[in-house]
């Protein structure tokens, strides 16, 4: 699925003066993102929490996750800018099931702050939605009861207690293919 995009219905974008502004109705593109797309994507990782390593550490992990076919790295744009990312990997087949219990984790899901509760958010897990559909039988992730929780609750979703307190498991199921 290298290379294919999702458009998804208008929603927000920045606003050309800069300020950090929302314009309302303009197109947002999901995408798998590429190595050009680095520079654009450091600042959220860096938003989002890293380790201590210098940038290039972050860089060439980011490289190598790109060229391993089991991760996708999806960037939501609109108008060449990029407004969020969501990085999802699919851990393979079952040991004992094969692919009857394949899963995937969604490991981040960010959206620039002054863009939130636009849509994009929205968008990008839609798109993981279709990515793992037709790859796994089950996406999981986790998300701070607090500050990300409640972003997929409003999407209906509902997590389940896990043995980090503060992080509820998330889980979709998906019917087998036909």
């Amino acid at each position: 699925m290298h290379g294919e995009q999702w458009e998804r219905p208008p929603t927000s974008t920045v606003d050309e003066s800069g300020t950090g502004g929302v314009l309302a109705g303009a197109p947002v593109t999901v995408r798998p993102l590429g190595s050009a797309d680095w520079p654009a994507l450091w600042p959220m990782l860096r938003d989002m929490g890293v380790t201590d390593e210098p940038p290039e550490a972050h860089q060439a992990r980011y490289l190598y996750l790109l060229a391993d076919p089991r991760w996708v790295i999806l960037g939501a744009e609109s108008g060449g800018d990029l407004l969020g990312y969501a990085a999802v990997q699919d851990h393979g087949p079952h040991l004992r099931g094969g692919d009857e219990h394949r899963t995937a984790r969604l490991h981040d899901l960010y959206v620039r702050p002054e863009l939130r509760r636009g849509g994009v958010g929205r968008s990008l897990l839609a798109a993981v939605r279709e990515w793992a559909a037709i790859r796994v039988r089950h996406l999981e992730w986790q998300a701070h009861h607090k500050w990300a929780a409640p972003f997929y609750e409003r999407l209906g979703y509902r997590g389940d207690p896990c043995p980090q307190p503060h992080y509820p498991t998330f889980q979709i199921h998906f019917d087998p293919p036909s």
